[in-house]
Order: C-alpha cells, then structure tokens, then sequence
C-alpha cells in the first residue's frame, strides 16, 4: 500500500499548473508567493519526488544552473499525478518514437474512470459534484479535465452555464 503524500495548497497549485501543461513544467509558477517561498515550496516537492531537474533550453525557466553549467528547470513526475489523483496510463507499452502520439486510455476501476462516468451522464457534472464525488479541491478537477481527459486522453469535454447548477462539464460520447 501506498503512503498518501501530504501536500499544502500552494504546492497542490503548483503541481496541478504543471501537471496541465503539455511539456510539465514547473515554470511560469502560478502561485503567488514572497521572498524565497517559492524555492524552498520547490525544494520541497523535489525531496519528495514530486518534480524532477532537466536541461532547460529556454532561459526563461532555469531553476539553477548544473555543476557542469548546464541550465536546468523542473518538471513534474508521474508521482505528481499519482499525488494529486490523476490517473495515468503508465503501465501501457511505449509508442516508437517516430508513430503518432496516441491518446492515453484509463484504468479500470480508477477515479479518472470514475469522472469520465460522471461527464458522460446526460446531465453531465459541475464542478462541485464533482469535489463532493472525489474530495478533490476545485483546482484538482480542473486539472484533471484539462490535463488528463483533454490532453492526455484526447476526450473532447464540453461546458455550459446552466441557470441554477452553475457551469456544467460533459463528455458526448
């Protein structure tokens, strides 16, 4: 069994913005913090392994610079996901490199299976059913919707404002 790794609500900010991104980056930080906050709520999540330092290509994002004066930037690990309820496909077989990207599926039985059951109802879900479901913080859902449905499994989620429900998340199948 897996021990559930605590995190604070600036550093589940700052995993959702880059587990939502394409490439995973860390950088722009989107959490609002003072002074060296934000290096020591960064040193902290890669002692827990939840971002890991690359070469960074793009100066703009250098966290620090290498022993050898390689610029490096952060990214997050696939233990993010996992921390932040994010269910990945891990264990399929890696595509060839030069094949197409195909859309990643879901694991049976998964929370991440769970919410696509939730937003292919007819009536679909809004946010805070969805927090009531999981437990999950707003931002969470809207990380998994954006991160994992859209750009991981390729799922194309729709929204509109209903008149006393508020904005309503669906999947059309």
């Amino acid at each position: 069994m897996t021990q559930q790794i605590q995190l604070s609500e600036t550093q589940t900010t700052i995993l959702a913005a880059a587990c939502s991104r394409d490439d995973r980056r860390v950088f722009p930080v989107t959490a609002k913090l003072k002074g060296g906050a934000v290096g020591n709520v960064l040193k902290n999540l890669l002692k827990k392994g939840l971002i890991e330092e690359i070469a960074s290509k793009d100066d703009a994002t250098v966290w620090r610079v290498g022993e050898d004066g390689t610029p490096l930037t952060l990214r997050a690990t696939a233990t993010a996901d996992a921390a932040l309820g994010i269910e990945t496909a891990d264990d399929a077989e890696p595509e060839e490199a030069e094949a197409p990207a195909a859309p990643r599926r879901q694991r049976e039985g998964s929370k991440q299976e769970a919410l696509i059951a939730m937003l292919k109802r007819p009536e679909g879900a809004s946010i805070a059913e969805i927090t009531a479901e999981f437990g999950w913080q707003a931002h969470t859902v809207r990380g998994a919707i954006a991160g994992a449905l859209k750009k991981k499994l390729g799922l194309e989620v729709t929204s509109e404002k209903i008149e006393g429900r508020g904005r309503i998340y669906k999947i059309q199948d």
